[in-house]
């Protein structure tokens, strides 16, 4: 029985440990930081308030928090402007190198040319006959002419962005009758990979009758 009783007790402690070295590291934390700092915290509320025993508790809590809270904040700061600082000397650096240079500002134009919010702007992949008539061109749609362009013209039309090959960070903005413009199953993302694989990368596609004649 009382070898029982002991590893019952034994039981016990086990699973009150945790919470009884989390109340005692709270309690602690609560009594050093908050006491400490109630002070300067809420020094605008009048110190009859602060020292009164009933709020005591509440404002030990509440200034631990904050202070908690502010230090996290300043960790998190000191983090973004020392990796944005070190960011800087790196593409300070990789400027300084002579072929890494070209390579580099190239990528870094691809990528913020077609970052999240820039791909946005482009709704659709098309296929439009440019340079000329029996010429085919990947394109994207951006939107519809509109105001005194579409004044101009006798029917709608629709505004393309066709980009160069390999570096799609220019192109050309053409403007074509919508009845030219055949959009494409394929998304914004594949239509990207395609101009700057220079059309190695093609997606894949399994409904065309002509695919499947030429597959068998």
């Amino acid at each position: 029985m009382l070898t029982s009783i002991r590893r019952a007790f034994l039981s016990g402690v086990i699973l009150l440990a945790p919470l009884g070295i989390t109340i005692f590291v709270f309690n602690w934390l609560v009594l050093k930081i908050g006491g400490s700092f109630k002070a300067k915290v809420f020094f605008f509320l009048p110190r009859e308030i602060l020292t009164d025993p009933k709020l005591e508790l509440f404002w030990n809590v509440t200034a631990t928090i904050i202070v908690v809270f502010l230090v996290t904040l300043l960790g998190f700061l000191s983090r973004y402007f020392v990796a944005k600082y070190l960011w800087s000397i790196g593409e300070r650096l990789l400027h300084t190198l002579p072929v890494v240079n070209t390579v580099y500002n190239s990528v870094k134009q691809i990528i913020e040319t077609f970052s999240t919010q820039n791909r946005a702007v482009f709704q659709k992949v098309v296929l439009i006959q440019f340079p000329r008539e029996g010429v085919y061109a990947i394109g994207f749609l951006t939107s519809s002419s509109r105001g005194e362009i579409r004044s101009q013209t006798d029917k709608p039309l629709k505004n393309i962005f066709i980009p160069t090959t390999p570096n799609p960070t220019s192109g050309f903005l053409v403007m074509f009758p919508e009845d030219q413009v055949k959009e494409l199953e394929m998304s914004v993302g594949e239509g990207m990979k395609f101009i700057i694989s220079g059309g190695a990368v093609v997606p894949e596609w399994t409904h065309s009758p002509i695919i499947e004649s030429e597959t068998k």
